[in-house]
């Protein structure tokens, strides 16, 4: 009897394991849907339906598994910034250890430029998607608001760490520093730079550390 529990037991969780495992397979091929929706159509003229017959899956199984059109774009914005198939804090991804680990402050800088250009080659396209659906929808305009304040927060734990490693130029503050790293490391000078400008990213990643080291360090 035990045996039977026991064996009982093993097989729901390997039916609750492979059920998780299915849903986040589907859950990632509507995301992958939506992506190539949104940047072949635009947020504009995508909706739920189109990405949920895009993916093979109905569109209440959209809903369940990610959310609204906002959310959706939010979540394909969250697996840009992190470079996984799930959201990671700022503080937590690998280029921001690596920044914490590195003493010298121009060579934190340069890590956080490369960092911020295998971003923007993800990212950047969504982001201007978002941005420019933001401007009539009042849930993607929440969104854009929500990842452009974290985005100036996580600036300002960035040059407090370069500041206590001493490489802070005299007399700039930290809302000062933070803020320019902030709008230089936006999607919409990576695409101004890159897409108008012809610039290869590599290049783009060059001269954002070269202009940070200058502006920002002693």
């Amino acid at each position: 009897m035990l045996a039977v529990m026991g064996q009982s037991v093993k097989r729901r969780s390997y039916d609750t394991t492979e059920r998780r495992t299915r849903s986040a397979a589907t859950r990632q091929r509507i995301l992958d849907a939506a992506r190539a929706r949104f940047l072949e159509h635009g947020y504009r003229a995508a909706t739920v339906a189109t990405i949920a017959a895009d993916a093979g899956v109905h569109a209440d199984t959209v809903y369940q598994l990610v959310g609204r059109k906002p959310l959706v774009l939010r979540a394909l914005i969250e697996q840009a910034l992190s470079g996984t198939d799930h959201p990671v804090e700022g503080s937590e991804r690998d280029y921001a250890v690596a920044m914490r680990a590195e003493p010298d402050p121009a060579r934190k800088l340069a890590i956080y430029a490369s960092a911020v250009r295998r971003i923007h080659e993800r990212m950047a396209p969504l982001f201007l998607a978002l941005r420019d659906a933001s401007s009539t929808e009042p849930e993607a305009h929440a969104v854009w608001q929500e990842i452009s304040d974290r985005r100036a927060v996580n600036m300002r734990a960035l040059v407090r760490d370069l500041r206590d490693a001493g490489g802070l130029r005299a007399g700039l503050s930290v809302d000062q520093a933070a803020d320019t790293i902030w709008a230089t490391n936006s999607p919409e000078l990576y695409v101004m730079l890159t897409v108008e400008r012809g610039w290869s990213p590599r290049r783009f990643e060059r001269w954002l550390a070269d202009s940070w080291s200058r502006l920002l360090l002693e």
